[in-house]
């Protein structure tokens, strides 16, 4: 509150020194989305022009004749549209096996009492600290004794079970009360029914933040695919982008092709996280109370 020198309020000054402070917030605020957006509007430039353009000097900072031909190039010549087909079926399936498992998973964990429950659970929670490299081999040999490496069942059975979506829905579920609990077990719904017709319509929200955070991460899955799968056409759309980059053997770097291929990998993520961004936000405990 601005006051003058005879200690009264004085609302010019006070509305100054408002907007002044306004005019801060907005202009560091613009900064920072400056600073985040730079980098995808220089790919985005860059994936309209020939190698030559964007190598040449001083940087040419506008848009090429050659996007129609580089995304058609990263698209069909390199092989990254079969490589999407793939990471969206691996998305898609392990999205929805994580999804059962884990409200599987909590509905036992919260709703049944058994040996051991809490150490079990404690068990599930463990393997969030194992990081891939440590069970990589582990899991190999197993996909190797099954016959399953280059296969598809490598890349999606593997990823149907969730420590983090079992601990989010057991937290969600033992926030429901118990009186709707008590109310179904008086109607004689069983747990199945329990589960369908109660639980998943009262966690859309776990569910839509799930989808979201489930989806981005086998998207982009790059180790396990590397090494499990030799068939280039059954390869991920990281390993393709990779290949792309020219770390593999299609040959000398393309950067206007390889800015093309980074903006059409980051197109599917993108469109489930702002179809599902109210679902995420509410999930996660980060909207506003209604």
């Amino acid at each position: 509150m601005a006051v003058d020198v005879t200690g009264r309020v004085n609302p010019t000054r006070a509305r100054r020194k408002k907007a002044l402070g306004t005019a801060l917030v907005y202009t560091v605020l613009f900064l920072l989305l400056v600073i985040i957006a730079a980098p995808v509007v220089f790919a985005v430039i860059k994936s309209t022009q020939t190698s030559q353009q964007v190598l040449q000097y001083p940087p040419m900072l506008t848009f090429g004749k050659s996007a129609l031909a580089n995304f058609k190039a990263a698209l069909i010549d390199y092989g990254l549209g079969k490589n999407m087909l793939n990471s969206g079926l691996i998305a898609v399936i392990g999205s929805s096996g994580k999804i059962v498992t884990a409200l599987l998973g909590a509905l036992a964990f919260v709703y049944f009492e058994f040996p051991g429950k809490m150490l079990w659970f404690y068990f599930v929670l463990l393997t969030l600290m194992l990081p891939m490299p440590v069970i990589i081999v582990p899991l190999y040999n197993v996909m190797a004794k099954l016959r399953w490496v280059n296969t598809y069942y490598a890349l999606t059975v593997p990823y149907l079970a969730s420590a983090t979506g079992v601990f989010l829905f057991q937290q969600h579920f033992m926030s429901i009360p118990q009186s709707i609990v008590d109310a179904a077990r008086m109607d004689g719904v069983g747990p199945v029914g329990f589960l369908v017709k109660i639980l998943v319509p009262m966690s859309t929200n776990v569910i839509g933040a799930m989808v979201v955070i489930q989806f981005i991460y086998l998207w982009n899955e790059y180790l396990w695919p590397l090494i499990v799968i030799s068939e280039p056409a059954k390869q991920v759309v990281q390993v393709g982008l990779k290949i792309l980059s020219g770390g593999g053997a299609q040959g000398v770097q393309n950067w206007g092709v390889v800015m093309a291929g980074a903006l059409i990998v980051a197109v599917p993520p993108l469109v489930i996280l702002l179809v599902l961004h109210e679902y995420f936000m509410a999930g996660v405990g980060l909207s506003e109370e209604k």
